[in-house]
Parts: C-alpha cells; sequence; structure tokens
C-alpha cells in the first residue's frame, strides 16, 4: 500500500518548501533555521556523535600496528566483571538512556502537532504488516551483510566483530534481546524517520536525503571497519527506499531487531564452536 505521505519530497510535507522561512500551516509552528537547529541537536545527541566517535575509532584502528583484521570491535560488553548484579543495573542504564534521542524525536513532533512517531508510522496500527516485511527485509541483508563482514575481514578491511562478550548469567539473553530492540528504535527513528522528514521540510532533493541518511548510517558503523561502513550504508539505501515505499519505520525496526537478534545470540552460541565464525 503506497503511502499517503512522501517523506523525502517537498510537496506532500505540511509547510515545506513555501520559501518565507517560516514552515506554512497552524501559525505558532518553528522557522526553517529553527528546524534545523534542532534536527542538528537530534543528531549531536545521538548518532551524529556516534558517527564522530567512530571515526575517530577508526583512525586508531588504522594507525595501529598489526592490521584491523587482527583487532576486535566488541559492541556488547560486561560493563562491572565479576559483579553480575552491578553488571546488570549499567546494561540497563545504558540501554534506557540510549533511546533518550528517541523520546526527544517524538516530543518534538507531538510540538509540530504531527501526531508523534504515528507521524513516521512508528505505531501499532499495523504489527502484522510492520513484522511481515521485516522478516522479509531481515532474511534478504542478514544473509548478505554476513558474507560482505567475512569477505571484508578475509581482505583485510573490516576488524574482526565481536556481539557480544557478556558473562554467562542469567541475564545476558534478555539484555542481547533488549540492546538489539533499542539500536532498531534508536537508528531508524532518528536515520529514516526523523531525519527524512526534516530534510523534507527544509528541502532538501529525495536523493540527497536519501544520501545523507546512508551515509550517517555507514558513519557510526565505521568502527568495524571499511566494511561496516560500506555494508550499512547500502543497507541504509534500502531502508530509505522501503520507507519511501510505505511511509513507516516500523518494518525497518523489525527487521534491524531481528538482524541483531540473530547476530548477538547466534554469536553466543557459535563462537568457538564452528570454524567459519571469527573470534578473538
Amino acid at each position: 500500500m503506497q503511502s499517503e505521505t512522501s517523506p523525502l519530497g517537498n510537496a506532500d510535507v505540511p509547510g515545506a518548501g513555501n520559501g518565507s522561512g517560516r514552515l506554512a500551516g497552524a501559525a505558532g509552528e518553528p522557522a526553517r533555521g529553527v528546524l534545523r537547529n534542532e534536527t542538528l541537536i537530534v543528531l549531536a545527541l545521538s548518532l551524529g556523535a556516534s558517527a564522530v566517535s567512530a571515526l575517530i575509532s577508526f583512525i586508531g584502528s588504522l594507525t595501529k600496528p598489526g592490521g584491523l583484521a587482527h583487532q576486535a570491535a566488541t559492541l556488547n560488553a560486561s560493563h562491572a566483571p565479576g559483579r553480575p548484579w552491578l553488571d546488570l543495573a549499567w546494561q540497563l542504564f545504558g540501554i534506557a538512556t540510549a533511546l533518550v534521542p528517541v523520546v526527544l524525536v517524538a516530543h518534538l513532533l507531538l510540538r509540530e502537532r504531527a501526531g508523534g512517531l504515528r507521524a513516521i508510522g512508528f505505531d501499532r496500527r499495523r504489527p502484522g504488516f510492520d513484522l511481515g516485511l521485516g522478516t522479509g527485509l531481515a532474511a534478504a541483508i542478514g544473509g548478505s551483510g554476513l558474507l560482505l563482514y567475512l569477505g571484508a575481514r578475509a581482505a583485510g578491511f573490516n576488524l574482526t566483530v565481536v556481539p557480544e562478550a557478556l558473562p554467562d548469567v542469567w541475564w545476558k539473553i534478555p539484555v542481547l534481546v533488549a540492546s538489539a530492540v533499542q539500536n532498531a528504535v534508536l537508528e531508524e527513528v532518528i536515520v529514516v524517520g526523523y531525519l527524512l522528514r526534516r530534510l523534507g521540510q527544509l528541502g532538501w532533493a529525495p536523493w540527497a536525503a536519501v544520501a545523507a541518511s546512508s551515509v550517517l548510517r555507514g558513519s557510526y558503523h565505521l568502527y568495524q571497519g571499511v566494511g561496516g561502513f560500506f555494508g550499512n550504508m547500502v543497507m541504509g539505501v534500502v531502508f530509505v527506499l522501503v520507507y519511501r515505499r510505505w511511509g513507516r519505520v516500523g518494518p525497518l525496526v523489525a527487521a534491524h531487531a531481528l538482524i541483531d537478534i540473530v547476530a548477538f545470540l547466534g554469536y553466543a552460541l557459535l563462537a568457538g564452536r564452528v570454524s567459519w565464525l571469527p573470534t578473538m
């Protein structure tokens, strides 16, 4: 079903493209400069800052002796080794605080009178559709992503990704699942739904918005290496095209969560037991 609005174009975005420097529509809506600054602040508090951190980390890895393939990027590590309850508290704290920018985005969209996260299709209106399309996307992207990672690592362009290094305690699996869901919600709400909406309102061309969203996604995965950058950038293009087609972030969140859940739990179960899975 075609979306009723275009997440990228100007024509269907309320108030975009009127040339007056202020969004058209209800009185009191913020000026374009306010929306631009707001977008920069949201990115600076979330994935924009992660992109800068990933770039610094990648430079450090490149300049470290031994090559990228002999270095590791650990995604879910223990914060208090040997102290499981304190470790659990830190894990839950990290997951909760990482979602604060999503709450901020919801607030900003409510202030805009756009209906909160419903404006970008992150709601419970079509759970079956979201899960079904998300599962298909996860199956298509997950397998090809694994092959790309293995190839990039073998060629020396990627670090060894360690999806989890948590202790074997009762909360390990629930925390890994929660971490996967948090990653999915944060990235898809901000990098696809929110960013594309704002870029459309600011008059960006559709192709430029696709490029910005996809490059940003690749950038904050650069700590994994060149393979992580390009693989996630391609994933970003696919996700944006899906969002343009249906105008819903829900399927993207489902797909991303499933990909990460399989990666985290698969590594926990298979690391050291199969020869094809790199470990450190």
